[in-house]
């Protein structure tokens, strides 16, 4: 799986996050995210031909998640995707969003991290195979306290007129934006491999320890 030894600093208005030096970045905006990943693929592959046969994969993986990360409103999009000698590659992807809400009244949505935590639904598996979601608050050093989902989620898929879902692992943290009523840096990171859930969701927790906020 991914090596933290080498990890990358990654910066934005406002944020940093570290991530493994092996991950991919890459543009979410609509008009270029295409051919940028299109390039970053064949770059990639230049430099480790023996990635050639997964080419098709990477780039429909990496196209699909810049999509999804542009209409959450992301400002980071990056994702893994490395080949172990099988045929499908191994995927994931972390994304950070600024994202509010306000009540009925207009009033800001609290952002307390046990207020949060009491508005996300739990859910449990009824037997094996079933979809579940966890709820819990984490210390994120540095930073403090935030509320965070941990689960095998049936998400929506965007736009989709037959309302179909694909089922993934994701894990979520929401960490509240200091000065900045009504505003959480959400942190996700989500992959359709639910056999590695468990090293996924070390995965994420390590990255997602690393954000802070700049300034």
């Amino acid at each position: 799986m991914a090596r933290y030894t080498e990890a990358l600093t990654v910066e934005r208005g406002g944020f940093r996050i570290k991530v493994p030096e092996s991950w991919w970045e890459f543009d979410v905006r609509p008009e270029s995210r295409d051919d940028s990943i299109r390039r970053m693929v064949d770059d990639r592959i230049r430099r480790y031909p023996e990635l050639k046969p997964s080419r098709a994969a990477y780039v429909t993986f990496l196209q699909k998640a810049a999509s999804d990360a542009w209409k959450s409103g992301a400002l980071y999009c990056g994702c893994m995707a490395e080949s172990f000698g099988g045929d499908t590659p191994i995927t994931g992807s972390v994304t950070v969003s600024l994202i509010g809400g306000r009540t009925s009244s207009g009033a800001p949505l609290p952002t307390d991290p046990a207020a949060i935590a009491g508005q996300l639904a739990v859910k449990e598996a009824r037997k094996p195979g079933d979809s579940w979601r966890k709820v819990t608050t984490v210390d994120i050093p540095g930073v403090g306290p935030a509320a965070r989902t941990r689960g095998v989620e049936d998400i929506p898929v965007p736009d989709d007129a037959l309302n179909r879902t694909v089922r993934a692992v994701l894990m979520q943290t929401y960490i509240p934006v200091p000065g900045q009523e009504g505003k959480v840096a959400l942190v996700a990171g989500s992959s359709q491999v639910l056999d590695l859930a468990d090293s996924f969701f070390g995965i994420f927790d390590a990255i997602t320890s690393t954000f802070r906020f700049a300034g």
